[in-house]
């Protein structure tokens, strides 16, 4: 029988079937998948096949995972030079962003969007809490503007005021959607709007630190009644870039992709070399100074090999 997990505790994981009936489940053995090692062999969103343990007790045994469209993954938080895949088989990612109460670097935007290239996944930027902006208001019409010409959607939104909210919903119909941010970025009070007999729980951003408080210990999948799903995951303070090397970096910015045939040589990293068209499209204004500063602190980290 095939099922798709929903929820993962780390032993245990909670699945429902083909035919639409809710298991717990845990795994046979270990497995490792496409030379992948990873910290948890099975993510929310894959498709399993499961077997029956004892009649009549809801529990089932995961005996093989089904080949992944895609997925999304980051360095363990335990351990840098392992995996942690946060959720497969998505139709889109959706990150949320706040300016202040916590802000969001856009470096971290940045690193998400590279995952998300990376892995065929498409992505939306939400820049939630837009009822506390004063001076962000410009830093969010300058953001909003970089991100868009290279073909990203940007919204904003403010669960406090339901400001913003029917539109982000708007891009959910039909498609599983993975949420992800920092903690503190709203992500559990947004399902809470569009699922409110969840009544997920919440947390104020901590005060002393102007980070969020973690309020998601695991990721879980909820099926959104006009059809599609989406996937809550617990708060990312730093996200860590996966197998990336310098040489393919520059792939997953759309603005340099299409540009990279046209530099000089062939193994160009757009940092000191001759005839490079990266640089020059800088120059020219073609690519955002602010983008290209952000693509050499990324090649600089994966020099130090520091994520």
């Amino acid at each position: 029988m095939q099922a798709t997990v929903y929820k993962s505790t780390g032993n245990w994981y909670v699945v429902k079937s083909s035919g639409g009936e809710w298991f717990n489940a845990r795994l046979l053995g270990k497995f490792k998948i496409d030379g992948l090692t990873s910290t948890n062999p099975i993510a929310v969103g894959d498709t399993v096949t499961i077997t029956m343990e004892n009649e009549g007790e809801g529990s089932v045994t995961i005996t093989a995972i089904e080949d992944r469209k895609n997925y999304i993954t980051r360095t363990s938080p335990a351990n840098k030079y392992q995996h942690h895949i946060i959720a497969s088989n998505l139709d889109q990612s959706l990150l949320f962003a706040t300016l202040k109460d916590p802000k969001t670097s856009q470096g971290f935007i940045d690193r998400f969007l590279i995952t998300s290239e990376a892995y065929r996944v498409p992505s939306i930027i939400v820049f939630n809490k837009s009822d506390l902006w004063k001076k962000e208001k410009e830093q969010f019409a300058a953001l909003k503007d970089m991100y868009e010409k290279i073909g990203y959607t940007v919204l904003s939104m403010s669960i406090e005021q339901q400001d913003g909210i029917a539109e982000v919903k708007s891009f959910l119909k039909d498609k599983v959607t993975l949420l992800s941010g920092h903690s503190g970025v709203g992500k559990s009070s947004f399902i809470n709007i569009i699922l409110p007999e969840l009544a997920l729980k919440t947390q104020d951003v901590s005060g002393w630190s102007g980070k969020g408080l973690h309020t998601t210990t695991f990721a879980e999948m909820f099926d959104l009644p006009g059809g599609g799903q989406v996937i809550d995951t617990p708060g990312i303070r730093e996200l860590g870039l996966v197998d990336i090397s310098k040489q393919e970096l520059s792939h997953y910015f759309p603005e340099m992709r299409d540009r990279l045939g046209d530099c000089q040589f062939n193994n160009c990293f757009h940092t000191n070399e001759p005839g490079c068209a990266i640089k020059a499209a800088v120059e020219d204004g073609a690519i955002h100074i602010d983008r290209y500063v952000s693509y050499c602190n990324i090649m600089d980290k994966i020099e130090e090999r520091k994520y």
